[in-house]
């Protein structure tokens, strides 16, 4: 490592802006693929308590005989639909994710998603306050808050969140919320920053780009995140894929290249992926 620059968070921590995402790695195999990406050069490592395999990622970190304080480690609250999530239940929540990480703390915890329907996540705010101020997390953040989820919490409570992780690639590029994380000093962390590997990494203006630097589509996006000052966490499986992921260090996104791949989710042409915040209480 370590090429990989940091941004620092609104509470002076330090967090890697390239790091590596475990979503939909089972548990039985998350192990091998944490180690195959602290062997690579990744220091950052996201989890969450839905993934199911943040046992694995905890056995992958400490398989991998790299200094506890060289690591950045997230995981997330899955504040569902089940039960009310009072102080006691998001307590008994992160202790238990802390357990199967094999951690006494963690560099940053979010709460997954808002659900605004439910009415909760500012009282689950404030057990944050509580998690922050014990030093047993380094910054607490979001994920996937809108613009008036953040206006709440800054009505409600003093701290303001460290992160929000949200859907961001090319395709829907979130230049909105965006502004506000800026107004309001959040840094933006982008979930499926590769649009999942589907469509985008197809598509002519990425594939052009691609063989105009000698690079590949993936490294493409990647860059185009970085520049735009996004931190991000690909997720593979592939060891070939995952060193080539960290590899966004040694050329640069020209003006132009940065124009094209905006407008592939300008305006009406954004489109999401992944459930809409509004609504989702899966």
């Amino acid at each position: 490592m370590n090429q990989v620059p940091t941004v620092q968070l609104n509470n002076g921590t330090l967090m890697p802006r390239l790091g590596f995402g475990v979503w939909q790695v089972p548990d039985a195999e998350a192990e091998r693929a944490v180690a195959t990406a602290l062997e690579a050069g990744y220091r950052s490592i996201d989890t969450a308590a839905v993934y199911g395999n943040e046992g694995g990622t905890g056995k992958g970190l400490a398989a991998s005989g790299v200094a506890r304080e060289e690591l950045f480690v997230t995981t997330k609250l899955w504040n569902g639909p089940k039960q009310t999530w009072d102080r006691d239940a998001v307590l008994r929540a992160f202790d238990d994710s802390l357990g199967k990480l094999g951690l006494d703390h963690v560099d940053l915890y979010l709460i997954h998603w808002p659900r605004p329907m439910r009415e909760d996540f500012v009282s689950i705010w404030r057990t944050f306050e509580e998690i922050a101020a014990s030093g047993r997390a380094k910054a607490v953040g979001v994920s996937n808050f809108r613009p008036a989820d953040l206006e709440r919490i800054a009505r409600e409570s003093a701290l303001v969140p460290a992160v929000n992780q949200i859907e961001l690639h090319p395709l829907f590029p979130q230049a909105e919320l965006r502004a506000v994380h800026a107004e309001r000093g959040i840094a933006t962390e982008a979930w499926s920053p590769l649009g999942q590997g589907k469509e985008l990494l197809t598509l002519p203006a990425v594939t052009g780009i691609a063989a105009k630097h000698g690079r590949s589509a993936a490294q493409v996006v990647l860059r185009w995140h970085l520049q735009l000052g996004n931190v991000v966490i690909p997720k593979s499986v592939t060891p070939s894929r995952i060193r080539e992921n960290l590899d966004v260090f040694g050329f640069e996104l020209d003006a132009a290249d940065m124009a094209a791949l905006d407008a592939l989710g300008a305006g009406a042409a954004a489109r999401r992926i992944g459930p809409d915040p509004a609504v989702f209480d899966v």
